[in-house]
């Protein structure tokens, strides 16, 4: 199966979460591709700084298939952007995901190259966006948390690009691993 971005989603409305204001609620983006820089995409935003955001959390991946088991979990659409996800791919295992593996996403004229940094960690503005108490709790235990991403070249990504794992270290903590201490 080849990888690819399924949907590219960037802020909709600033809100008023549980413990402060969040950018959580992020949305597909349709038609052209969205320039992406150092910092993230281009018309998206984070409203915590001290823990969204900056070079090793410039994205946020999260996998189709992820959301799918969610769906089956609780029994309700999980559509592209819920988690404040920037990028939802398919056919990728961000979960077992090295810290350090590099994904081209889009081709080397235009796309981007980016890094896997850190697992998400989630907080309560996670289980105000879904409407459950302490989700933030459950989802981080499962390991199936995305990971944050470092942009190394700058360019534009869409939905439709193909993600090729460019580079996968030999060994090394996964997403899961350093998420769910597993």
């Amino acid at each position: 199966m080849t990888a690819r971005v399924v949907a590219v989603n960037v802020v909709h409305e600033v809100i008023r979460g549980p413990t402060r204001w969040t950018a959580i609620d992020k949305r597909p983006v349709r038609g052209a591709a969205v320039e992406v820089g150092e910092l993230g995409l281009v018309g998206d935003r984070q409203c915590d700084t001290r823990y969204h955001g900056g070079p090793d959390k410039a994205l946020y991946a999260y996998a189709e298939e992820d959301a799918a088991w969610w769906s089956a979990e609780l029994d309700r659409d999980i559509p592209p952007g819920l988690f404040g996800e920037n990028l939802t791919t398919s056919g990728l295992d961000i979960t077992s995901a090295v810290i350090g593996e590099r994904w081209r996403i889009g081709g080397s004229k235009n796309g981007i190259l980016v890094e896997v940094r850190s697992p998400r960690t989630p907080c309560g503005n996670l289980s105000g966006r879904m409407g459950i108490h302490r989700f933030h709790h459950r989802f981080a235990k499962t390991g199936r948390v995305g990971a944050y991403l470092k942009v190394l070249e700058t360019g534009s990504v869409g939905e439709g690009n193909r993600i090729t794992v460019v580079h996968k270290p030999d060994h090394g903590p996964t997403i899961g691993q350093l998420s769910s201490g597993g």
